[in-house]
């Protein structure tokens, strides 16, 4: 049992949104007011959820990231985390993760912890506060700081620290925030900004790639690339021998589709099969439909296999016909 598309590529994880809202709005992911919030009614209950991802987890699913928006924002998150690890398929119950602005670490790390999660993704794009303010239009860099040390404290790791490199405004971070994290056993992972923005303002010509990336650290480091990769979308390096590693996620200079195993549902009830899909699959209409509970899990199941068939090859970002997806990647899920 096996959710394989038509190039053979065999997917085994799942990206939940549970919401679309968020409470920072970082300038690459969403406008600074006036978006439109998914209504509460399209959005999928914590069963619906559950029952979408037991249908994945029965078929092969064997890691679920719980993203967002922002997740934490969701006032039942940790019984979601409960109950999606409590789910068993042929490979056993999946490993939970979440992506998160860390805000509201400090309360919820260890109750998410021993509700079976298992690590987080931690978004953090400068160390300066001025910036800070800037880039999420709020003034909460002390209390990202104090969710990354919470997650760490209560056994969530490895912590991952995402940052977004963007060109004349934390590139010369770069080698800042890798020593920050080595410093502290985190993991640094740099994140080619991606034409996911809600204002669709990305150009590629502004963009910092992954060779800007690592010129930078390699000034400043020694760095050894750590073979294996598989299906994970970061590129890891030893840091001045190891065991710390930093990462790069070049998703539009080397792009990794041909390895990608990876689904996602939005928290309105879509499948998508790429982040850059035009198009999805609807569960939420299935889920909430009548009839026996044999039958809708195999309309579910059937779900993510249309959903796959569509999957192209790749993203096609450098194809001159590349349109950016209508919904931002707050709308989308990470």
């Amino acid at each position: 049992m096996t959710l394989t598309d038509r190039f053979g590529r065999v997917h085994r994880d799942l990206r939940i949104s549970l919401t679309d809202r968020c409470s920072l709005r970082c300038t690459y992911c969403m406008p600074a007011d006036g978006v439109p919030w998914l209504a509460r009614s399209t959005m999928l209950t914590t069963d619906e959820i559950v029952q979408v991802a037991r249908v994945g987890v029965e078929n092969g699913i064997t890691e679920i990231r719980l993203t967002g928006g922002e997740p934490l924002l969701r006032v039942d998150v940790v019984d979601v985390v409960r109950r999606l690890t409590a789910l068993t398929g042929p490979h056993g119950s999946p490993e939970v993760s979440l992506t998160t602005n860390a805000l509201r670490l400090p309360a919820l790390a260890s109750p998410l912890r021993d509700a079976g999660l298992s690590r987080v993704n931690i978004s953090l794009d400068t160390l300066d506060r001025a910036r800070f303010i800037s880039l999420t239009r709020r003034d909460r860099l002390v209390e990202t700081l104090a969710g990354i040390a919470a997650a760490d404290a209560a056994g969530l790791r490895p912590v991952k620290l995402n940052a977004v490199a963007m060109r004349g405004v934390n590139d010369d971070e770069v080698v800042a925030l890798t020593r920050f994290a080595v410093d502290r056993g985190y993991q640094m992972r740099f994140i080619e900004q991606m034409p996911l923005d809600g204002g669709h303002t990305w150009d590629r010509t502004e963009m910092v790639t992954q060779a800007e990336i690592l010129s930078r650290l390699n000034a400043e480091f020694t760095l050894t690339e750590v073979p294996g990769r598989g299906a994970a979308p970061a590129e890891l390096w030893t840091v001045d021998g190891g065991p710390a590693t930093v990462g790069v996620i070049a998703s539009v200079s080397a792009p990794f589709c041909g390895s990608c195993d990876r689904l996602r549902l939005t928290a309105d009830g879509q499948l998508r099969a790429c982040l850059f899909s035009q198009g999805e699959t609807d569960v939420r209409s299935l889920v909430r439909a009548d009839g026996p509970a044999s039958e809708v899990d195999a309309a579910i199941a059937d779900a993510y296999r249309r959903c796959l068939a569509g999957k192209k090859a790749g993203h096609d970002i450098d194809d001159p016909s590349f349109l950016q997806p209508s919904r931002p990647m707050s709308a989308i899920g990470g």
